[in-house]
């Protein structure tokens, strides 16, 4: 299995010398390592159970993607983002740097990354032609995005994992989380601003929504598409029903509303939602399916536990083994890997807002910009814009890395120094407790 998934791995990366489309690579190697694990499996029932898990799990983030790729898509036929774009008045390339950074990263922060990079790559599109400065500008998103989503329980799903889980809480996270996010997307983004890269780029890009009107009913659109995924961690935490049901409920709102808003008008069909599901990036999606069903048929076979047993049989720092962590979920995702380290050590072990566990919920999310294929982010962000595993290798994951260690040493320096932070915030009632 481990020899399936390196030969399916070489292949996304060697993606336009073979002339093989990544999805079609990442779904012939999904179900050939269910094979494999199927016929090594103790029994063919145990195998179906856990492919049963397995795809319950992987369903759930794929509708959560197809439904918010559609009400981005909904926003985005009606011009929606025009109101942001007409707000970012700046074309200097370092400046619209920083800005698209910024906003993503607090964008990621309400919502998760995977929602936020959709969004904010979407919006790129209206605000910068297509070109190796919009690739960068897209690299920025996925990088803001996975900083962003460490410093609260909802901005990312392993931090959410281990919220739920008990090993973090809520208020300890984001006051101790916070700065080391920051810092992971304040480096990268001052070294690329000083960087030839950008001389050059950006100055004679104009808004490409510049000529376009919103369409009718467009601003009603945009606050309610944003609002409907603004509302999904709200939703969860009110019925406790997983993401995927929030999103649908947005869609499903959104879908009567755009109904109504053009009833009787045939010729802005193509502002409702069928037409919008026809257009949204379906092959990404394929290639994210494939990419969770090979990973979790990795779980299910144990080899990610022994990797995770063994980092604990040979490295004896658990700082480390949470650093080491982050930098194998640059290439294997990071949702079995915090799992499995959630099954390997206990609440007895390290309790909860352990630097341990901290530290996991840092490098797990973070360390998933250094490759494109790292995160879920990257992922979307690879299907959407069209770029390559090595043009990303070459001009971002240096970049990244940098981000990455720097927002450790960050952390580190900060609980060795005694400082004292408010907790004023603990009587608002989302962020008290855990």
């Amino acid at each position: 299995m481990a020899l399936i998934f390196g030969i399916g791995y070489a292949g996304i990366i060697f993606e336009k010398s073979l002339a093989f489309n990544k999805s079609g690579v990442r779904l012939l190697m999904a179900v050939s390592l269910w094979a494999v694990r199927s016929i090594g499996a103790p029994s063919t029932d145990i195998a179906v159970s856990e492919l049963t898990n397995a795809s319950a799990e992987v369903s759930e983030i794929v509708f959560f993607l197809l439904g918010a790729m559609t009400i981005v898509e909904i926003i985005d036929s009606h011009q929606g983002f025009k109101l942001v774009t007409d707000s970012i008045t700046t074309r200097k390339p370092r400046t619209l740097l920083w800005v698209i950074g910024l906003v993503t990263f607090f964008l990621s922060s309400v919502l998760d990354n995977l929602t936020s990079t959709i969004a904010m790559v979407s919006l790129l599109r209206k605000l910068v032609p297509p070109s190796e400065f919009r690739k960068l500008l897209g690299a920025v998103v996925v990088i803001a995005a996975n900083a962003g989503g460490v410093w609260t329980p909802i901005g990312d799903v392993t931090t959410t994992m281990l919220w739920i889980h008990g090993q973090i809480s809520t208020l300890q996270t984001m006051k101790d989380l916070f700065v080391p996010s920051a810092v992971a997307l304040a480096v990268p983004l001052a070294l690329m601003s000083l960087t030839s890269e950008f001389n050059g780029y950006g100055q004679d890009s104009s808004n490409v929504m510049a000529s376009e009107k919103m369409a009718p009913g467009g601003l009603l659109v945009f606050f309610v598409g944003i609002g409907a995924l603004i509302f999904v961690p709200v939703f969860k935490a009110l019925t406790g029903l997983p993401p995927f049901m929030g999103i649908l409920l947005g869609l499903g709102v959104l879908w009567i509303l755009t109904d109504a808003i053009h009833y009787g008008e045939s010729e802005k069909q193509k502002l409702k939602v069928p037409q919008a599901l026809s257009r949204i990036e379906t092959q990404g999606v394929l290639f994210f399916l494939g990419i969770l069903l090979s990973v979790s048929s990795l779980e299910a076979a144990g080899i990610l536990r022994e990797l995770a047993n063994y980092l604990d049989a040979h490295i004896p720092s658990s700082e480390v083994i949470a650093c080491v962590i982050g930098v194998v979920s640059a290439i294997i995702d990071n949702v079995p890997l915090v799992a499995a380290t959630m099954g390997m050590y206990d609440l007895t072990s390290f309790p909860q807002d352990s630097q341990f566990w901290q530290l996991i919920a840092y490098c797990a999310s973070t360390g998933g910009s250094m490759l494109v294929i790292g995160s879920a982010a990257g992922v979307v962000f690879m299907g959407m814009e069209k770029v390559d595993f090595f043009w990303y290798l070459r001009k971002v994951s240096g970049f990244a890395f940098a981000g990455y260690v720097a927002g450790i040493a960050a952390y580190l320096a900060i609980h060795n120094l005694p400082i004292s932070q408010p907790t004023t915030v603990a009587q608002v009632p989302f962020l008290s407790g855990s």
